[in-house]
């Protein structure tokens, strides 16, 4: 039996294949959409469609941006020698709400991952070695997150690098601000130990 007219089902169906996205959260969004006013939703698809048509990956870092270049390698201010690699766009944001960093990245668009199909050339990994090849590079950082898949392409990166002879280093593990070393896992308190500073 079809609780729902077909173009609502759809509806449902399209936002239930965003990622995070269960089922009650998809039909959430529907009846959400069907609630805004005509205008309203032809400026949501508005959006949708102009991201779409004019968002494209920076041809230095692969990050998206709407010109040829992105905002951040366009900035001669920053320290054009060092490369922070993060997986995604998203990490850049992470690593620029801290204000800390004032280098450059480069964005893979995923990570090696054998049981999902995702070989060397699926990602980024040959436009970061050109860069290093090209450029006067001197540290590479690899950001990846500490998962399997993170660790699997932290470490093929760090080999292809090898040989250029720049300084290859990779984010700091350990016990996350206020937490408890009681309810730490032991891979991280290992970490923790390994990447003690002195004081």
């Amino acid at each position: 039996m079809d609780y729902f007219a077909p173009p609502v089902e759809r509806l449902i169906e399209e936002f239930a294949r965003l990622p995070g996205i269960g089922q009650k959260t998809a039909q959430r969004l529907a009846f959400h959409v069907l609630d805004l006013s005509k205008e309203e939703a032809e400026r949501f698809a508005d959006a949708i469609r102009d991201a779409k048509a004019h968002t494209f990956t920076c041809k230095r870092c692969q990050n998206l941006t709407d010109s040829e270049t992105c905002p951040i390698c366009a900035d001669k201010t920053r320290d054009q020698q060092t490369i922070c690699v993060v997986a995604e766009p998203r990490d850049v944001i992470a690593f620029e709400r801290t204000k800390e960093y004032k280098g450059l990245y480069h964005v893979l668009h995923g990570t090696l991952s054998p049981m999902g199909h995702v070989g060397p050339d699926d990602i980024r990994i040959r436009e970061l070695v050109q860069r290093v090849a090209e450029e006067d590079t001197k540290e590479v950082i690899l950001a990846t997150n500490p998962d399997t898949e993170g660790e699997a392409t932290a470490m093929y990166i760090s080999r292809l690098l090898q040989p250029f002879g720049i300084k290859i280093t990779r984010l700091a593990y350990g016990i996350p601000v206020g937490g408890h070393l009681e309810f730490v896992d032991e891979v991280t308190l290992t970490r923790a130990l390994e990447g003690r500073q002195e004081l």
